[in-house]
């Protein structure tokens, strides 16, 4: 007889796995940035000084747009994929202003020394401080098969 494979995600994300996630998605983001600098720099011929806002935020929404896409498109990035993550919303659609909220919260949640990361550690459903504020979660999926692909 065939083993029924649930295709429903059975638990809260734990921390362990959503840094290896962040770690994976880091290299991407950083290869990311370097070719959305070279679309800037390279035809203007010149170099950008250091800490330009402009610049700066034209970076910051690169990097917003990669987590916002994946997101909104299957709800993984390449690393969530990889530790078989997924991003699901308490009330669908997530959109673009969800993945906003998302991500500058988890970039609050970072730099408060990593607190609203380590707050899944005591919160009953491993929520972070950014799956609250934006109304979203990540989830752990049940076997091989049940992650949806992009």
């Amino acid at each position: 007889m065939k083993k029924k494979v649930s295709r429903e995600p059975v638990s809260g994300c734990p921390l362990w796995r959503r840094l290896a996630a962040m770690s994976y998605d880091a290299l991407l983001v950083t290869g990311l940035l370097m070719v959305a600098a070279a679309i800037v720099v390279i035809p203007s011929g010149t170099g950008i000084r250091a800490g330009h806002p402009a610049f700066q935020l034209y970076l910051l929404v690169a990097w917003w747009l990669y987590f916002a896409v994946c997101w909104r498109s299957g709800g993984q990035t390449l690393g969530m994929r990889a530790w078989r993550i997924r991003l699901v919303a308490d009330t669908p659609p997530f959109g673009w202003g969800d993945s906003a909220i998302r991500f500058i919260a988890a970039i609050f949640s970072a730099l408060a020394l990593g607190l609203g990361f380590a707050w899944s550690l005591i919160d009953p459903k491993r929520l972070t401080w950014h799956d609250r504020l934006s109304n979203s979660r990540l989830i752990v999926a049940n076997g091989p098969g049940s992650v949806p692909r992009c």
